[in-house]
């Protein structure tokens, strides 16, 4: 299985419970990985044997900062949803820090990991 990286992507979202979290977007820091089989794309350069990270990378774009979830865990899953919805794709991991949620930490972090069904 072979692996493509995200990391460390910067992005403002309306997330929380909290009165003062839903009027105001706040810091989130995603680090994805989604795995399948690209192993024809490495051997031929052919990118239609894999995902394209761009098209991947502006999906979670817009999907993060035109959302309004009120927790991580439901953010976390649309964002795994969307991207298993590539058909090369088997497995994505998602982590999301929310900056400034914690109050000590620098932040407070979620990560899942989701299979493609084999149905």
């Amino acid at each position: 299985m072979d692996t493509i990286f995200i990391r460390d992507l910067a992005l403002d979202a309306i997330i929380g419970t909290l009165e003062h979290e839903r009027t105001q977007k706040q810091g989130l820091l995603l680090n994805i990985a989604f795995s399948g089989d690209f192993s024809r794309a490495g051997k031929s350069d052919d990118l239609s044997y894999s995902v394209n990270y761009r098209e991947v990378e502006n999906l979670v774009i817009s999907l993060v900062e035109n959302s309004s979830f009120f927790l991580l865990e439901a953010l976390a899953e649309k964002i795994a949803e969307k991207i298993l919805a590539f058909e090369r794709v088997q497995e994505v991991s998602v982590t999301i820090d929310k900056k400034n949620a914690a109050l000590k930490a620098e932040s407070i972090a979620l990560s899942i990991t989701r299979k493609k069904s084999s149905c």
